[in-house]
């Protein structure tokens, strides 16, 4: 048998398909370093985007039985199993950014005033937020909570940079409908 590094990714993937650790590596080597720079550009961040790589590959093991030639070169595949993970982990962060602040521990010590009015002022602005549609809502998150610029945002999403400008705007607009305030 030949050595690992001079099969095809076809041959590698079939060895994988029988649990070949070691042709999984080899894939690896093959791809890891590609896989890694399209997550990091999805992710925007070194730790997850191992973490979307990791799981891409544990994912290969896994599937490689199912991987079908006819329907894209090995390389595609891995990339797909990659983007796919790369997307779940950015949603998955989106939701625990967006996660409800009434969670938040509050700081010990007597009320005053002031916090009772802070965490009312956190409700009105969280039920303005379920007031929007969600590509409203979630281009505002990203934005404001995550921290992105429109571009950023629009990379995030995948939608034209004139399309998460419109969304903002009128979700600002509805915000500021709905807090009765000049947001």
């Amino acid at each position: 048998m030949p050595p690992l590094a001079q099969l095809s990714d076809e041959a590698l993937l079939a060895l994988v398909a029988r649990s070949d650790d070691e042709a999984l590596a080899e894939l690896y080597d093959r791809y890891g370093r590609a896989a890694y720079a399209l997550a990091l550009r999805i992710v925007r961040d070194a730790a997850l985007a191992q973490d979307a790589v990791q799981d891409a590959f544990l994912a290969a093991w896994r599937t490689a039985p199912s991987y079908d030639p006819r329907r894209g070169a090995p390389s595609t595949w891995l990339m797909t199993l990659v983007h796919r993970r790369a997307v779940d982990v950015v949603r998955r962060e989106d939701r625990r950014r967006a996660a409800p602040l009434d969670d938040a521990p509050v700081a010990s010590g007597d009320a005053t005033d002031e916090t009772v009015e802070v965490r009312e002022q956190r409700r009105r602005v969280q039920d303005a937020l379920a007031l929007l549609t969600l590509p409203e809502r979630e281009a505002l998150e990203l934005a404001y909570y995550g921290g992105l610029s429109q571009s950023e945002v629009a990379e995030r999403l995948g939608v034209p940079l004139g399309t998460v400008k419109s969304r903002m705007f009128s979700g600002l607009a509805r915000l500021r409908e709905a807090l009765g305030t000049s947001v």
